[in-house]
């Protein structure tokens, strides 16, 4: 926890960054950011693999991590501060995470001042009408859970993978745990609170799957109910990784590989600015998030490293234009992330 003296003395200066998660292994290295940490969890424990190997399934997973992480992050925000019943619950937990022992009147003090940080962000007007849009929203992929969730205990099968990880970030500690959400999420959709509570147990297994063997989905199978969601996540949020795949190209292109290489070296998650970007006969003016572009690039550099054969058979699975595009995008620079800073790799 940020509160932790251990967090400032040796994590904080180790990594140079603030954020959160963040890992220190055993010989001192500090990992910063659910990816590097699930990554290198992963070569060492490797018996129920978070990423599967086989093509259908990895590339679900990729596309999850960016659609159901960096994309459904933007509901989950806007359902945070926008519904004033989560304020004093909100404010409160901000405050315990930096004095776990700390009275009432030290979270509320340290509470408002990171809830305050978080909003000078920008958030739209709170109208009545906008919050009941922000539920319908919500609403719709609360049966989407709902509809996968009553027959299967995770979204490849019998074990956890990176897939469920990944949207554990929306449902768990936004919308799992913000009044309003967890309001919306008990009244409408009694299995995904089921599922949230037993991503948190260190019990795989969970009662109500005692015959479903922990394991993957055999023959690289992606249950349809979990195509389904992935495609309403594409409806709602891959137009803004396209566009940032193309503006990430075409700044590279405009700036120079070298001139990019010291804007990315000056912060860990640097946010570009707006570029004009064409797709098909419109252009859009797109700020480049360059997290974000890294993460879109996973599934795009597995996607495109694949046999002709298999590219084509994943493309027919997944039966959706946008992620099609999504996928083909050439990765003309690829990005990689080294000592918590970003490099175009080459």
């Amino acid at each position: 926890m940020p509160s932790d003296p251990m967090f400032r003395s040796q994590v904080r200066p180790a990594s140079g960054s603030h954020r959160i998660p963040q890992l220190q292994t055993p010989t001192g290295e500090v990992l910063q950011d659910s990816i590097t940490i699930v990554d290198f969890l992963e070569a060492r424990f490797p018996q129920l693999p978070a990423i599967p190997t086989t093509p259908n399934q990895r590339v679900f997973v990729h596309l999850m991590e960016l659609l159901a992480s960096e994309g459904l992050l933007s509901l989950a925000w806007r359902h945070r501060w926008l519904f004033e019943e989560n304020k004093p619950f909100i404010t409160l937990d901000f405050g315990r995470s930096f004095r776990p022992q700390g009275s009432d009147a030290d979270l509320l003090k340290y509470g408002a001042l990171i809830s305050g940080r978080m909003t000078s962000y920008g958030l739209p007007p709170s109208t009545e009408s906008v919050r009941a849009a922000l539920d319908d929203e919500y609403r719709a992929l609360l049966m989407l859970l709902e509809a996968h969730f009553l027959r299967h205990p995770y979204f490849l099968g019998g074990q956890p993978t990176q897939a469920d990880y990944s949207i554990m970030g929306a449902l768990h500690a936004h919308l799992g745990r913000d009044p309003a959400g967890l309001r919306m999420m008990q009244n409408h959709a009694p299995r995904t609170v089921r599922w949230v509570e037993q991503m948190l147990l260190p019990e795989i297994q969970s009662p109500e799957f005692y015959s479903t063997d922990i394991c993957l989905a055999p023959d690289d199978l992606i249950p349809e109910t979990a195509l389904n969601l992935l495609r309403h996540l594409a409806d709602a949020y891959a137009e803004n990784f396209l566009l940032g795949a193309r503006g990430w190209n075409q700044a590279v292109a405009k700036l120079g590989v070298a001139a990019m290489a010291e804007r990315l070296s000056e912060n860990d998650q640097p946010v570009l600015d707006r570029f004009s970007v064409q797709v098909d006969d419109a252009v859009f003016e797109h700020p480049v998030q360059v997290y974000a572009e890294w993460l879109a690039q996973r599934s795009r550099r597995f996607f495109q490293d694949l046999p002709d054969d298999d590219q084509a058979s994943v493309c027919g699975l997944l039966a959706h234009p946008i992620l099609v595009n999504l996928l083909t995008t050439p990765v003309t620079y690829p990005l990689v992330r080294r000592s918590q800073r970003f490099q175009i790799e080459g």
